[in-house]
């Protein structure tokens, strides 16, 4: 638990930065550059003399969906959504991860349904505001799909980790990241022209940072996590980072919020958290 406490907290100071230094930049490009930083970060760990064809395949597909694909929807959105809308329709994962989970499981987890929902409750208190977009209902629907890939990506890595001790986390995740520069880079080839690419100085210090930490090794760090506990906390952590960025921001950055939804919300997920550990559940 303590690896997704700490990448809570990493992403708690990134939200607002892609809204706010980024979107002047194509989308896909976005994707391409943030993966590539982070499959750099993690090349030189990687280890395949191990692994079958089938094995680095696998975890290839995995970094497609939960990234190359995930990312892409998910800052595309931001062209038809305001960045409190985003992290607003962000807060449905837990709900993929408990479906996908029990439909690959073939087995009905109510009390991992149970806690989610109420991960989605807490979140929604603390978060919503009045919608008011124009293409509102197309920037959902790219962020649901960002949600189930990065909800579908998070079931099956921890599910191939788990009991696998000749699997390093460290020394195959720059397959993950493969996966998903090849899905960016092919998109990107697309949308983007070469020669019309114009990045700012801060624009690339924050896809450097973006990249290296908030991507390459927050996700690294999220997906070990993800190994060592079950899908019902999973499920919860996916939603406790939005009340800790909302806190950031008013403790740390001076920002305003609303202290009593964030104490109702935060303690209605903290809540679920601990009805769920009372009594452990297996996957």
């Amino acid at each position: 638990m303590l690896y997704l406490i700490i990448v809570s907290l990493i992403w708690a100071f990134s939200f607002g930065l892609i809204k706010t230094n980024l979107t002047s930049i194509d989308s896909n490009l976005v994707a391409l550059f943030r993966l590539f930083i982070s499959f750099i970060v993690f090349l030189p760990f990687l280890k395949i003399k191990n692994l079958s064809t089938k094995e680095q395949i696998i975890f290839i597909s995995i970094g497609t969906i939960q990234y190359g694909f995930m990312y892409i929807a998910y800052i595309y959105a931001f062209q038809f959504l305001k960045s409190y809308e985003v992290a607003l329709f962000t807060i449905f994962t837990p709900i993929f991860i408990t479906f996908y989970n029990d439909l690959i499981k073939k087995k009905f987890h109510a009390k991992f349904l149970i806690v989610a929902v109420a991960a989605v409750l807490g979140a929604g208190i603390v978060i919503f505001k009045d919608l008011s977009s124009e293409n509102i209902w197309l920037g959902f629907i790219l962020m649901q799909i960002s949600n189930i890939c990065f909800a579908v990506g998070q079931v099956w890595y921890s599910n191939v980790m788990n009991g696998k001790k000749e699997y390093d986390n460290k020394s195959i995740f720059a397959l993950l990241y493969l996966g998903a520069v090849i899905v960016a880079f092919i998109s990107t080839m697309f949308s983007v022209n070469i020669g019309d690419i114009q990045i700012t100085g801060e624009q690339a210090i924050t896809l450097v940072y973006l990249g290296a930490v908030s991507s390459g090794l927050a996700f690294f760090l999220w997906n070990v996590g993800a190994t060592k506990v079950n899908k019902g906390t999973l499920a919860i952590f996916n939603n406790l980072k939005i009340p800790a960025a909302i806190l950031v921001s008013v403790l740390i950055f001076g920002e305003s919020g609303d202290i009593t939804r964030l104490i109702i919300g935060g303690g209605i997920i903290l809540t679920a958290l601990f009805l769920n550990e009372s009594k452990t559940v297996k996957s």
